[in-house]
């Protein structure tokens, strides 16, 4: 069993162990499923329910196309519930287009990943429908459940690698002048991994030298960095940075001035896992996607059963949050997201970086 078919174990068994208590109303959803009726593991009253989900775009991370949609798609199917699963590709006119086509042809629960708070508007047409909303991954406020990891807990490790690298080069975090490059403040994630970080920059005395303007879109991210490389002459110890594909922009005007200075991430990215074989990531936060997708199905196939099961905790705006925990990953002990199938050694060891690969024992 590798490590994530545990971790799901896990989550299932305590999903299955809430406490439940009915939930009225909240199935309109009547078109008929692709699949006919409801498989044999499915709950019943599976068969006619249809999922829709809105992925966010194809551009700020690999996972949405080829790991979050496949896996829903599959475990939804398990259920024998039809879903309908369409991205949005970075633009908020189309994700509303998107969730009105859904909402007009039925849907008996939706998943959005938020983009641009364009999520908001989304979930109050779909709860006056009575259709249930989960907020996947990035929080939305108005949603009936939010199902992601503890992004204020990634920002946590994100800091604390900072630190660490700092320390490892014999620098005192107290003195180092720290680069920010956050996400897309409209994000609600990208403020909690930016105060997650932030909390233990702080308290190991790192003030921001500078701070980018925050976004998810690499080529802007790469310019925003130039321009803060230029206006402090390239005098950096470090920079925090909110994900892999960020920091490879970062990284990539580091590698034209001849800089190589402690960087953080998060996604176990194949570009980030190359960055840390190769000396210019110090580690990259792993969220196994396959642990939001399951739980948010669990917690939907409930949702459709009429139920509505107890949240261990609640988000900032008040909606019921069920985290999944994240895990630090350096060369360590890069081999467990090969294992869990979340990344191919093919993808990551290239001629470049073949000799780095084959001192990990990735081979």
């Amino acid at each position: 069993m590798t490590l994530s078919t545990k971790r799901t174990a896990v989550v299932v068994a305590v999903a299955a162990g809430l406490a439940l208590t009915s939930l009225a109303g909240c199935n309109r959803g009547t078109t008929t499923s692709a699949g006919g009726e409801a498989s044999g593991g499915a709950s019943g009253g599976a068969a006619g329910k249809r999922a829709c989900i809105i992925l966010p775009d194809a551009a700020s991370s690999s996972r949405w196309e080829n790991g979050d949609r496949p896996q829903l798609e599959q475990a939804f199917k398990a259920q024998g519930v039809e879903t309908d699963i369409q991205n949005a590709q970075n633009d908020t006119s189309k994700y509303a287009t998107i969730a009105q086509q859904q909402l007009t042809k039925g849907c008996s629960v939706m998943l959005l990943v938020d983009l641009n708070k364009a999520g908001v508007q989304v979930a109050q047409k779909a709860k006056a429908q009575g259709v249930p909303v989960i907020a996947y991954d990035r929080p939305i406020q108005g949603a009936d459940y939010y199902i992601s990891f503890d992004n204020f807990h990634v920002g946590e490790l994100e800091g604390q690698m900072i630190v660490d690298g700092l320390k490892a080069e014999g620098k005192d975090p107290a003195t180092a002048k720290v680069t920010y490059v956050g996400g897309d403040p409209t994000d609600g994630n990208a403020k909690q991994f930016h105060d997650g970080a932030d909390k233990v920059m702080s308290a190991a005395g790192i003030k921001p030298a500078f701070s980018t303007p925050g976004s998810w879109d690499p080529p802007k991210v790469q310019t925003y960095f130039e321009q803060a490389y230029t206006a402090q002459k390239g005098d950096i110890d470090a920079v925090w940075v909110a994900n892999d594909f960020n920091a490879a922009s970062v990284i990539s005007v580091l590698d034209k001035n001849g800089k190589k200075v402690p960087v953080s991430g998060q996604d176990a990215s194949p570009p980030g896992l190359q960055n840390i074989l190769l000396g210019k990531q110090v580690a990259t936060v792993y969220k196994p996607f396959q642990l939001e997708a399951q739980a948010s199905v669990d917690l939907a196939m409930k949702l459709l059963n009429g139920e509505k099961p107890p949240a261990p905790t609640t988000d900032p705006n008040g909606t019921p949050f069920i985290p999944q925990t994240p895990v630090v990953v350096d060369a360590k002990n890069m081999k467990v997201v090969f294992d869990d199938g979340n990344a191919k050694i093919s993808d990551v060891c290239t001629k470049e970086v073949a000799d780095a690969c084959k001192k990990a024992g990735l081979t």
